[in-house]
């Protein structure tokens, strides 16, 4: 199940989502004009409340979809919205928590980075909350602030059932599912102390989505494809079972000693073909469009900027 967060007519609401053979949006179910219909949990508009919900919500969005999947002509109107007149917003608007994301944990990337040994443990940072961002909302640039912008398209796990201290071979019954994240980072801005916060976390630096698949619809161990494109240009391209550090592995490292909660989003890393890792760098410019696709996940494309998005 791909459940999205969607505006339409003013209203957010929280959708499963229909794709095309090229990943792309055909059309929503809404979910709580579903469980107007057919009962059920009540569904909010926030995503993260609804995964709190548990099993019982998933359960429920199940059955509604496979109830709607029948549904034809203006019975089916009240519950299905063509993609075109939909706009998708980040599945999760606000983590609980600021963005938990993995430095250097693919082997490729750790040489073009830095040249220097494989981490013995994983190397965690965080991005601000505030900096999410939702498919097809820009990427701003920052002039004046940093003059490095750069890519990352990452795998993001995203924390189902509250949890601390989580041994591996527990690690998958506390995870909701995955999403597409974009870790975008001003390099200047990164490299100029020994802390990646602030070059991590400018506003619009992690865009998400565009869906929120569960973890039913992924294998396991997850082991995935993860492309990205520069203005249809593909620059990474990797599996994740090339993760150095793998998802259990990293449930267990944060989760030792900081509670994890649902909505809580963990990035796993960035393979190589970052901009930074070219000679010269290829950093992003306005204009430019990056893409990425992570294979069931959909794609994930927002176009980059030097305006401030709704200046005139």
């Amino acid at each position: 199940m791909r459940f999205v967060r969607f505006e339409r007519a003013g209203q957010v609401r929280i959708g499963l989502a229909e794709l095309d053979e090229q990943g792309r949006l055909r059309r929503v179910l809404d979910l709580g004009a579903a469980q107007a219909r057919w009962g059920g949990p009540p569904v909010p508009e926030d995503m993260v409340a609804w995964i709190a919900l548990g099993d019982e919500a998933v359960a429920a969005a199940r059955r509604w979809w496979e109830r709607a999947a029948g549904t034809t002509g203006d019975d089916a109107g009240s519950l299905w919205h063509p993609g075109d007149g939909v706009r998708l917003l980040a599945p999760i608007a606000r983590p609980p928590k600021n963005v938990f994301a993995i430095g250097l944990n693919y082997r490729d990337h750790v040489f073009e980075i830095s040249g220097r040994d494989v981490p013995q443990h994983p190397v965690v940072f965080t991005k601000a909350a505030s900096a999410v961002q939702g498919p097809g909302d820009p990427i701003y640039l920052h002039p004046g602030v940093t003059e490095a912008v750069d890519y990352e398209g990452e795998l993001a796990v995203v924390i189902g059932r509250r949890g601390r201290s989580i041994p591996r071979e527990r690690a998958r019954e506390h995870i909701f599912g995955y999403m597409i994240l974009n870790d975008v980072t001003a390099r200047d801005l990164q490299r100029r102390t020994s802390q990646w916060h602030l070059g991590k976390s400018l506003d619009t630096f992690c865009p998400t989505g565009p869906c929120l698949v569960h973890r039913d619809a992924v294998g396991w161990p997850v082991e995935v494809d993860v492309r990205t494109w520069v203005n249809g240009e593909l620059r990474q391209e990797a599996n994740t079972r090339q993760l150095i550090f793998d998802i259990p592995t990293l449930l267990a490292t944060i989760s030792a000693g900081i509670t994890l909660e649902p909505g809580d989003i963990i990035a796993t890393g960035t393979p190589s073909g970052v901009g930074m890792g070219f000679d010269p760098p290829r950093f992003l410019r306005a204009g430019d469009v990056v893409e990425i696709e992570i294979a069931g996940l959909g794609r994930l494309r927002n176009p980059v900027v030097d305006r401030w998005p709704g200046d005139a």
